[in-house]
């Protein structure tokens, strides 16, 4: 519990008394006093309120992405092992799926810049 908290709930009590007093005795000014001082310490157990959340929200965000951290390496070793599993089963369409794949991929990298067709081309 933040100490804003205890602190506006104890600032909130003493409001209420000193307001009730200000009542009893026909005092409208410590009435008014009391209420202002109410209304001081339920701000600040609002504000304190909202620190602990933001503080229990900080402290959870670290374990929840330990466990999606741990999840992520989970299936990356389900699909590891797929894979392992699918090129142990069938090794020729593997290599020619891994050889179409490395082809393609060096006929995109070593393609030749596209050439102007006129000297138009060249002044745009």
């Amino acid at each position: 519990m933040d100490k804003d908290r205890v602190a506006g709930a104890a600032n909130d009590a003493a409001g209420k008394v000193e307001s009730a007093f200000g009542q009893a005795t026909g005092n409208a000014t410590r009435d008014a006093s009391g209420r202002a001082r109410e209304a001081s310490g339920t701000v600040q157990n609002i504000y304190g309120q909202a620190k602990d959340a933001a503080r229990d929200l900080s402290d959870n965000a670290g374990d929840y992405a330990k466990d999606a951290l741990d999840a992520g390496g989970k299936i990356y070793r389900q699909g590891n092992k797929a894979v392992a599993s699918a090129v142990k089963d069938q090794p020729l369409g593997a290599l020619l799926i891994a050889g179409a794949v490395g082809f393609t991929l060096a006929m995109i990298m070593n393609r030749p810049a596209p050439r102007p067709r006129s000297l138009r081309d060249y002044y745009r």
